[in-house]
């Protein structure tokens, strides 16, 4: 028996314990944004559920390899993470503990990216992450973290402020690597014709 054909789900199953654990990341994502403005930006109730949160990204994509993954899973599992950190930056930008000027570089880039990529698929190419995509959403996820995170976020702010623009860096620089990867395969791809850049799963 192939490794594949052990798998419990095949590529077009869409109620897998892997996209029950995006979907729930998904659901809580406005909710840890409402939670931001309600009890302000540095909390440890908001620090164990960012965690929690960024975790059940990596434990999702286990899951997802173990039991096989799915098309569902693969358009999933990156709009949660970009509603989990946009929802995240915005509520803090809200609340003053970010610049709004960062929070707009990385929210056009991700739009502007899922734009790309959908242009990308209607000619037949998928776009997936490289390692400095995947870099990026870590640092990104590490400025939250060092922002709500009391000790920390209260007594060195610039910290988080200063990650953050690491994160700014990481995300600008990823997304021209795409485009300079995907121009060159969208001069020699057929609509219908499914080509795919090297990397793992879109972000």
């Amino acid at each position: 028996m192939s490794e594949e054909s052990g798998k419990a789900f095949g590529p077009s199953a869409i109620a897998t314990p892997a996209n029950a654990l995006t979907l729930g990341r998904l659901v809580v994502s406005p909710l840890f944004a409402l939670l931001v403005g309600a009890i302000g930006s540095t909390s440890w109730l908001l620090w164990a559920l960012w965690c929690v949160l960024v975790l059940s990204d990596g434990l999702d994509g286990y899951v997802a390899r173990w039991h096989g993954t799915t098309r569902s899973g693969a358009f999933l599992d990156p709009l949660a993470d970009k509603f989990l950190v946009l929802g995240a930056l915005a509520a803090l930008a809200v609340v003053g503990t970010f610049a709004w000027l960062p929070v707009a570089l990385i929210a056009f880039r991700e739009v502007a990216m899922s734009a790309y990529r959908f242009r990308a698929g209607r000619r037949g190419v998928s776009v997936p992450a490289r390692r400095l995509a995947k870099a990026k959403t870590v640092v990104q996820d590490l400025a939250v973290g060092l922002a709500i995170l009391p000790p920390l976020g209260t007594a060195h702010p610039s910290a988080a402020r200063t990650t953050l623009w690491v994160a700014v860096a990481l995300t600008l620089v990823s997304g021209i690597e795409y485009v300079l990867d995907a121009r060159r395969q969208l001069r020699g791809a057929r609509p219908g014709t499914a080509r795919v850049l090297t990397g793992g799963s879109p972000r």
